[in-house]
């Protein structure tokens, strides 16, 4: 049987059934994530126990609550460059050791200060991970599955903030809340093994950066075995990419700046309301006359609403996918402002926390898929990773704001309306970038030269 000279493979992909090979870097991806929100999540759930054991103020609270999402920030916007460069697998191993070993420390801490400085180191870890596992398994998805799979994927992060809170209520009443951060530190260095031995690297950045025709084949032989008939490999872009230049180069380009901003609002304004509640709701719940308990159930219902992401998934793999997420963040402003005006009865608060997570949460969770299929190989982990890392000031802000709001005495039902506003805000980011890069659904991309050789 002869040869093919060259193998598309973004094709090869599109072509071949979703293989158990590809469900493998989905299932080491979505552990990433999961542990990624199980670590970003548990300081707001231990916040009451450390309010009662070292006798501190909510204000008190906000350094320690926002030290890790500056590492996140950090971790972000400096891995995003070192993936599109060294590679993505080399950056996600290197980034799940680092907050495993942190977040394990943490659990050992005896002040505020020491507790925030190993917060930051953990958050550089974190904000590491979340880009390239994102932009790793996009790079493995077929075009038309790609938006559902990387948001089923990116499910794992308000799973794994969930789960911590309802580990939380379980295991701090026995164990204290040391306990909580050191599963979250051992958890990730039992994973960094599962990494080194099974996962790939993306074969999209193969392709971009040159590696051997036999390297490619080997990964994509586990896809398909009409792998073996490839003398060359060749990729698509769906969008123009600058010829010369990093990845930083390519966000700021004048072809991609707008949308890139618009990306970075959005993600800002959707982390400011994020952030706020899965901080605070504990501790406003707990004001509110609910025992610490419930409070910390209830608020665990935010972010466990984020599977709605599948949905959201399949339907910006049929449709515009700006429009269908900027609705997505006009409900959210809806359903926060519900909250506010929900705590006369549990039931209501109940149902009124799982609908406002479940929007909410789907709309944030959609993002890093609209980020990877924007921008083309050359700077996608740099434009996935700055969104997110920008983005996590927008936490930093949402973590500071209700403390601010709590020192100017505001009510339940005002901090509420405040922390609904910038999902407003999201919503008209993404209307904006639709106005100047508009997406046409099903569009065919573009041949690249990246040739393997």
């Amino acid at each position: 049987m002869s040869q093919t000279p060259n193998v598309n493979v973004q094709t090869f992909l599109n072509e071949h059934p979703f293989s158990g090979f590809q469900w493998l870097v989905f299932g080491l991806c979505f552990c990433i994530v999961l542990l990624d929100g199980f670590d970003t999540a548990a300081i707001g759930y231990i916040a009451p126990s450390l309010i009662q054991e070292w006798g501190v103020t909510k204000p008190a609270l906000a350094p320690v609550l926002s030290a890790a999402l500056f590492g996140l920030a950090a971790g972000a916007i400096s891995a995003g460059p070192l993936a599109d460069r060294f590679g993505r697998k080399r950056l996600l191993v290197v980034s799940v050791l680092i907050f495993g070993v942190a977040c394990l420390a943490s659990s050992f801490a005896g002040s505020l200060t020491e507790l925030s400085v190993l917060r930051f180191v953990t958050g550089l870890g974190l904000g590491a991970a979340m880009p390239n596992a994102v932009t790793l398994m996009s790079e493995y998805c077929p075009d038309a599955r790609r938006a559902t799979l990387t948001n089923a994927m990116f499910c794992g992060f308000p799973l794994g903030a969930s789960l911590g809170g309802f580990l939380a209520a379980w295991m701090i009443p026995q164990w204290g809340w040391r306990s909580v951060l050191g599963l979250g530190g051992l958890a990730p260095l039992a994973l960094v093994l599962m990494l080194l031995l099974f996962l790939p690297e993306s074969v999209r950045y193969m392709v971009a950066k040159g590696f051997s025709v036999e390297h490619i084949r080997s990964v994509l032989r586990r896809i398909s075995s009409a792998a073996d008939k490839a003398t060359a490999f060749v990729m698509t872009e769906k969008a123009h990419a600058p010829t010369e230049g990093s990845g930083i180069g390519v966000v700021l380009s004048r072809s991609y700046v707008v949308g890139s901003v618009a990306l970075w609002v959005a993600y800002f304004m959707g982390l400011v309301i994020f952030y706020a509640l899965i901080n605070w709701m504990p501790v406003l719940f707990k004001d509110g006359g609910l025992d610490p308990k419930t409070a910390t159930l209830i608020s665990a219902l935010f972010p466990l609403g984020g599977v709605g992401a599948i949905l959201f998934g399949w339907l910006m793999d049929r449709f515009n996918a700006n429009r269908v997420i900027a609705v997505g963040y006009f409900l959210t402003a809806a359903a926060i402002y519900a909250i506010g005006h929900a705590a006369g009865s549990i039931g209501l608060l109940v149902a009124v926390v799982f609908g406002a997570g479940a929007i909410m949460n789907t709309a944030q969770s959609s993002m890093p898929a609209l980020a990877a299929a924007f921008y083309p190989t050359r700077g996608r982990a740099t434009g996935v990773a700055w969104m997110l890392g920008i983005g996590r000031f927008g936490g930093i802000a949402g973590s500071f704001l209700v403390a601010e709001l709590s020192a100017r005495h505001l009510d339940f039902g005002s901090i509420f309306a405040v922390v609904a506003v910038p999902g407003l805000i999201a919503g008209v980011a993404l209307l904006v970038k639709e106005f100047v890069h508009p997406e046409a659904v099903g569009a065919k991309p573009k041949l690249a030269d990246a040739p393997g050789h």
